[in-house]
């Protein structure tokens, strides 16, 4: 009844694209929501258009069925970490165009990962080098299909690296941020290999990786810490920051340090948390399943939610990045596959009750925007 209250309310609703020059980083989640519906939305709805065009011409059918289906069940993805594109401001426009590029080449390589004809780790290396690639401005893209069956995919995967690189050759502080990019994404390409090998060595290989970096991170489980690599808002916060000229070594750390591991383990931990039943059906590797019990998923996430809120207060527009926080909440906990898995709804339902207000008004607008992605995104 709710979600059909929502349709009735928002099917007629469209949001201009508000000039560039006029955008101001948010301090309040009214306004955040605000310009979210008004700056963000319009933006990443007429750039996924155009990727979801370009995937519909994808000779091989394999590939063109994982682009598309990354498009559109994966949406939420692009329309989330493109709301750091309100920290670049003047920017917004190109910062946007870079994130959901760069978050459609991982939506889309992971996709081909989960569903794979492969489980051989070169091949899903060599896929990822184009998240490397599409970080460094002057990169020659190779075949990143080289290792797997399916090879034609019409230029797809180049044309998106080629979109991130073009926007990072006018970016005024890449140099400042690019080593910390690259940090970042390099855990990333080394979870998307670990965590889709044959399944018996799985565990084992991502037991071993965490061995390696344990000393350098808080004390945590080896299953939260392949969360918090697993994510991309880290570099999208960077790259927003890095469009400002004065952006300075200093503050590209402090981002780097704010958002990995907490921030990033939040936001993963959730993406797993939902997925739960779904991975279950699809024998995908599914870190949420590793924590003993309902009471000690609830308790790890606010403590992970806490932890992300004392890291980000350090951070210029640190109101901004708490919302960011408590947002991940609501857009995560307002997905349908909640409501689906009755586990996940009462654990949810607990997580909310600690977090805040605001918590649940970001629910409530996750509910929305849900609806208006499906309606104005891919119809």
């Amino acid at each position: 009844m709710l979600l059909n209250k929502l349709n009735d309310t928002n099917k007629n609703i469209s949001y201009p694209i508000q000039k560039s020059s006029s955008i101001q980083v948010p301090s309040g989640s009214g306004m955040l929501m605000l310009k979210i519906y008004r700056d963000v939305l319009p933006r990443v709805r007429k750039y996924l258009k155009f990727r979801k065009n370009e995937a519909e011409q994808i000779p091989n059918h394999e590939l063109r069925k994982q682009a598309l289906l990354s498009i559109e069940t994966k949406a939420f993805h692009c329309e989330g970490g493109s709301i750091y594109g309100l920290l670049a401001k003047e920017e917004i426009e190109q910062t946007i165009r870079f994130i959901v590029a760069y978050q459609t080449i991982s939506d889309y390589l992971d996709n081909l990962c989960d569903r794979s004809t492969s489980q051989d780790p070169e091949d899903f290396r060599t896929l990822h080098q184009a998240c490397l690639d599409a970080l460094t401005p002057n990169a020659e893209c190779i075949n990143y299909y080289q290792f797997r069956q399916e090879q034609d995919d019409g230029g797809y995967l180049i044309k998106l690296v080629k979109t991130c690189q073009n926007v990072l050759k006018r970016l005024p502080s890449y140099q400042i941020v690019a080593p910390y990019l690259y940090e970042l994404a390099d855990y990333y390409c080394n979870l998307q290999v670990h965590k889709h090998v044959k399944v018996e060595e799985r565990v084992p290989r991502l037991k071993a990786w965490f061995e390696e970096h344990r000393h350098k991170i808080p004390q945590m489980k080896w299953y939260e810490f392949s969360a918090c690599t697993g994510s991309t808002l880290g570099i999208f916060c960077l790259i927003a920051y890095a469009s400002d000229p004065n952006c300075s070594k200093e503050l590209a750390i402090k981002v780097k340090n704010s958002y990995f591991p907490w921030v990033q383990g939040l936001h993963i931990l959730l993406d797993y948390f939902i997925d739960q039943e779904e991975d279950r059906m699809g024998g995908d590797l599914n870190f949420c399943t590793y924590y003993n019990s309902e009471q000690e998923i609830a308790e790890r996430f606010i403590y992970f939610l806490k932890e992300a809120d004392k890291a980000v207060s350090q951070l210029p527009d640190k109101n901004f990045h708490r919302m960011i926080n408590r947002a991940l909440l609501g857009v995560y906990l307002a997905d349908k596959k909640v409501n689906e898995q009755i586990n996940v709804r009462k654990t949810a339902r607990q997580i909310l009750r600690s977090s805040g207000g605001s918590a649940l008004f970001f629910l409530w607008n996750g509910l929305i925007m849900a609806r208006i992605r499906y309606q104005q995104i891919f119809v």
